[in-house]
């Protein structure tokens, strides 16, 4: 049985999806840009986006009842390549230890224009 995860703490589907679905204590969450939940702003720079963005990640997961800690695997889609290096410092404030499995992909173009946008698959 599925349970859709929602949270004002992380930024609002701005599509016919959800922020992210429960399965069997697993959840998959949706990409999740850069946006300031309360207002709507998204911050300049790489080094700003991509800690807006796991922040987002993170409330999103703590919202279904996980953590960082318990994810198993990200995607991470970046607009430039160059900037892998900015986005793995920021990443690993999050994610230390047993880091979780991880692609990261550059991509032409995300939503709202935005540096970054990454996905999660955790467990409870």
């Amino acid at each position: 049985m599925k349970k859709v995860i929602s949270t004002d703490k992380a930024p609002a589907a701005i599509g016919p999806y959800s922020q992210a679905i429960e399965v069997n204590d697993m959840i998959f969450t949706s990409g999740v840009i850069p946006v300031v939940p309360a207002t709507g702003e998204i911050p300049e720079g790489i080094e700003a986006q991509a800690d807006q963005a796991i922040g987002n990640l993170v409330a999103l997961l703590e919202a279904a009842g996980t953590k960082a800690e318990n994810v198993i695997k990200t995607v991470v889609f970046i607009k430039n390549m160059d900037d892998f290096a900015t986005v793995n410092s920021i990443y690993s404030k999050y994610f230390t230890g047993e880091c979780p499995a991880r692609s990261c992909v550059e991509v032409a173009r995300l939503p709202k224009d935005v540096l970054i946008e990454i996905e999660a698959i955790a467990c409870k």
